[in-house]
């Protein structure tokens, strides 16, 4: 029996392990850069628009809830965060129209300005969806953030700047994610009005 309760603890302690070793190994020039790019959007009153695909759009939504009300009530200063994953209507209904694959690019047309700064989140680095939207800021004004895990995908490379959490496990991927936009929130937070 004791066996038995002593597994999850060994799992958690090596989940939390491998989670240690992803955080040492962050690029932080690259994560700081991004953090930069979302900064000057913030303070130039450029929309922040983002996106991604299962665990990834809800990513997006946290990032979102916590910049626009966060930075907000801590600064005095409006946060224009966009997320294109959160309105389940229209996502449903550009991929019956459309295509899935333009469920975001469909949504970013109207609405990117040339300059805002478009993020697309994808734990392979390669869904369509996000690439499409992606090429398409690149290719109009628009400034791309791509956050990856695994090796990065075509995502790392398609997208201005990139960050990665270079793992091949879609929940550390995730947890480097969701850490990235905790980053994003306390650096603005604690920035001076």
């Amino acid at each position: 029996m004791k066996a038995e309760a002593d597994a999850p603890v060994e799992q958690s302690a090596n989940y939390l392990g491998r989670l240690s070793r992803v955080i040492e190994a962050i690029d932080r020039v690259a994560f700081n850069r991004a953090i930069g790019l979302i900064s000057a959007a913030w303070k130039e009153g450029r929309q922040i628009i983002v996106f991604g695909n299962g665990g990834s759009a809800l990513t997006a939504e946290h990032y979102i809830t916590d910049w626009n009300k966060g930075i907000y009530l801590s600064t005095g200063r409006p946060f224009h965060g966009v997320c294109l994953s959160e309105n389940m209507g229209l996502i449903t209904a550009y991929a019956n129209d459309l295509a899935y694959e333009d469920v975001f690019l469909a949504q970013l047309k109207p609405v990117m300005k040339p300059s805002d700064l478009v993020i697309g989140i994808s734990g392979s680095g390669n869904s369509e969806n996000v690439l499409r939207a992606i090429r398409y800021a690149n290719e109009n004004g628009g400034t791309t953030l791509g956050i990856t895990g695994y090796d990065g995908g075509k995502l790392y490379t398609l997208a201005a700047y990139a960050i990665c959490a270079n793992v091949r496990d879609m929940q550390l991927s995730e947890d480097i994610h969701l850490i990235f936009g905790h980053m994003v929130m306390q650096s603005l937070c604690g920035m001076a009005k």
